[in-house]
């Protein structure tokens, strides 16, 4: 039978290192083959058991052992319970836009740190997170950050920006706008300077995004009482209505009611 070639073994602390950096040629020197540190670094780091647990007795181990059952069920407790509110809620982002680079960032960040313990597609799982999309923030330009509205050079000059688009919200959702309609709205926002953007595309905001407009009535309520007097004579009410005859002349009737109870 030929000689298979003896399987290489390197230090934990070097696989450490890699990982840390991600970079695949950080110990060129030692001749560890690229495939393998691109290895580490897709898997990421792993646990390593060292010499210190088997210098406890027997008593030391139990009871770490029983510490870290412990703390297991805690945290599989706590995960039960964020999961159970997350199927609640309907909250997953396979149906929800982000459009905050910096919420972007905070959801990689956690995806990197989960990377360590689960594998990425469970991750991607639990949060709902299609793997295009994933890979499509990884591979957004640094230099633009990863939000939907960016500082980059627009490529669609009538597009509008996250600000404006903020101002639509405020302004449509305001209590001092709430009697003029979207089209006298949008006029409005064109006129003073603030919004330059057509009636439809506000209702198109207004439409997709599920903003609610106050609809508090702007005049006072009608009163549901009419006018009372204290004594007779107080008050009269007098109503006159037009009759026209068949020849064509016309005819006042006078009503007068005393409005005294």
């Amino acid at each position: 039978m030929p000689n298979r070639p003896c399987r290489r073994a390197y230090d934990h602390r070097v696989r450490d290192l890699v990982c840390e950096e991600r970079d695949p040629a950080l110990f060129a020197q030692l001749g560890i083959p690229r495939s393998t540190t691109a290895s580490w670094i897709r898997r990421g780091c792993r646990p390593v058991v060292t010499t210190e647990l088997f210098a406890q007795d027997e008593q030391q181990l139990r009871a770490r052992v029983l510490k870290l059952e412990r703390r297991v069920q805690l945290l599989l407790s706590v995960t039960r319970l964020l999961l159970l509110l997350v199927r609640l809620f309907g909250f997953r982002l396979d149906s929800q836009r982000v459009p905050s680079g910096e919420a972007k960032s905070s959801i990689l960040g956690a995806i990197a740190r989960a990377k360590q313990r689960i594998p990425v597609t469970v991750a991607l799982r639990v949060l709902g997170l299609s793997a295009s999309r994933y890979h499509a923030w990884l591979r957004l330009d640094q230099s633009c950050s990863v939000d939907d509205r960016s500082s980059c050079p627009r490529t669609i000059p009538t597009q509008l920006t996250h600000q404006e688009i903020s101002t639509v919200h405020d302004m449509a959702t305001a209590m001092e706008f709430r009697h003029m309609p979207i089209r006298v709205l949008a006029l409005y926002a064109q006129r003073i300077g603030r919004v330059f953007a057509a009636p439809a595309t506000w209702a198109r905001l207004i439409r997709e995004r599920g903003w609610r407009r106050p609809r508090q009535r702007v005049y006072p309520a009608k009163p549901k009482t009419g006018i009372r007097a204290s004594r007779p004579n107080e008050i009269w009410h007098i109503d006159t209505s037009v009759i026209r005859l068949l020849d064509g002349t016309r005819t006042y009737l006078h009503a007068i009611i005393d409005s005294a109870p």
